[in-house]
């Protein structure tokens, strides 16, 4: 009864384990990390300047590779950091799986140079796998040749051989360019063996007829053709002085001809005035020669202000920004400039000494206004410089600068 009551025993049977189940340690981590970005242990040595061997030790949290164990704290943490990862729980994780323990500076652990059996030993067991130069995972170099295609080297022997063909041929017809060619003649030229002095009679040409003589110029035929005669107006008249106190009236081709035209003009002037006058029924009146003084216009700024001065076609005259007490005359053209200025309370016209304006009021942009006496005498009234004490100060100031 006890027997049959008790249970079996149950045997415990495997079951899939899942990712939970493993332990995931540093070097697993870290090598996840470099497979996540895609890069070798010879990318982190190239990008870091850490050995591979070193990358490789600190994957594996093996400290024995490294040669000074100072430097292992500093080297996985800047490994850490490539990787984006933790670097102090990168370290405390390497401490913790290797059995490593930063050493004193002074103390025997952190020298440089190690000596003794252990030394040797781990010599003998350690070994980089990266410095052999032909290890089966280091990329190699491809050589000139591997380089080269056949085809290519096809298509070079074909274009060298046209380009000679071609240079051959150039030469070729360069040559027979360049060649003189002589054609035989049936009976060769006469050669004149025997010249008679000048004033001889004849003269003997070999390969000819004797009775066939060459009259032989005289001496004075021979001096008519070799000695040309003196031309009869000289090519160079000499002068001592410069060429700006020539008068063309007087030196020249044509200088009788000027005189005579200047006379006939003085002439027909003095006739032509003695005409008016007997129109005119005066005879007592004076013959006016010259007009009189065209009025004059000025622009006189009483504060500074920035003027511009056009012409009909658009060019600018004048532009800039007159102080206060300074003046600007405007020229007499055909058609009248126009004015542009900023400050159209600052600017006065000045019409042979009568003021006029101002040309708009104080800080306005005036436009467009025609500079002729005629318009601004027009368009403007005149100004009592009296009842105007500092429009007449500037006036006076203007007037004195001119």
């Amino acid at each position: 009864m006890i027997g049959r009551w008790s249970k079996p025993p149950v045997e415990d049977t495997e079951h899939p384990r899942g990712f939970d189940d493993f332990e995931l340690k540093l070097g697993d981590i870290m090598r996840g990390e470099r497979a996540t970005i895609g890069k070798s242990l010879l990318d982190v040595q190239r990008e870091l300047k850490i050995k591979a061997t070193y990358i490789a030790a600190i994957e594996n949290a093996d400290p024995s590779v490294f040669e000074t164990q100072g430097f292992i704290a500093g080297y996985v943490r800047s490994y850490a950091r490539y990787l984006d990862l933790d670097p102090d729980w990168a370290f405390a994780r390497f401490c913790q799986e290797s059995g490593f323990a930063v050493a004193h500076g002074m103390s025997p652990q952190a020298s440089t140079k190690r000596s003794g059996p252990a030394r040797t030993a781990q010599k003998s067991t350690v070994s980089d796998p990266f410095a052999n130069p032909n290890a089966s995972f280091v990329p190699r170099g491809q050589s000139f040749m591997s380089r080269i295609e056949p085809g290519a080297l096809g298509s070079s022997a074909v274009l060298f051989a046209l380009l000679g063909v071609i240079g051959y041929g150039g030469w070729t017809v360069l040559q027979e360019i360049q060649k003189v060619k002589l054609a035989p003649v049936d009976q060769a030229p006469g050669v004149i063996s025997e010249v008679a002095p000048l004033g001889g009679d004849q003269m003997v040409v070999a390969g000819m007829d004797e009775s066939v003589s060459l009259a032989t110029p005289s001496a004075e035929a021979l001096d008519r053709l070799y000695r040309p005669q003196a031309l009869d107006v000289p090519v160079l008249v000499p002068r001592d002085g410069p060429i700006a106190s020539l008068d063309p009236r007087e030196v020249g081709a044509l200088a009788g001809e000027s005189a005579a035209a200047d006379r006939e003009s003085i002439l027909n002037d003095m006739s032509n005035l003695i005409a008016d006058a007997a129109l005119s029924g005066s005879e007592d009146s004076p013959v006016q020669v010259t007009a009189g003084d065209a009025p004059q216009l000025a622009l006189v700024a009483v504060l500074p202000s920035w003027v511009r001065v056009q012409a009909a076609d658009g060019s600018v005259i004048f532009e800039k920004i007159l102080d206060a007490g300074e003046r600007y005359v405007v020229p007499a053209m055909e058609q009248p400039p126009v004015l542009r200025t900023g400050n159209g309370g600052g600017v006065y016209f000045a019409v042979n000494g009568q003021a006029y304006g101002p040309v708009g009021s104080s800080g306005e942009v005036v436009k467009n206004v025609a500079l002729s006496v005629a318009d601004v005498s027009d368009g403007y009234g005149p100004v009592d410089l009296a009842a105007n004490d500092s429009v007449a100060e500037m006036f006076r100031v203007a007037q004195n600068a001119e």
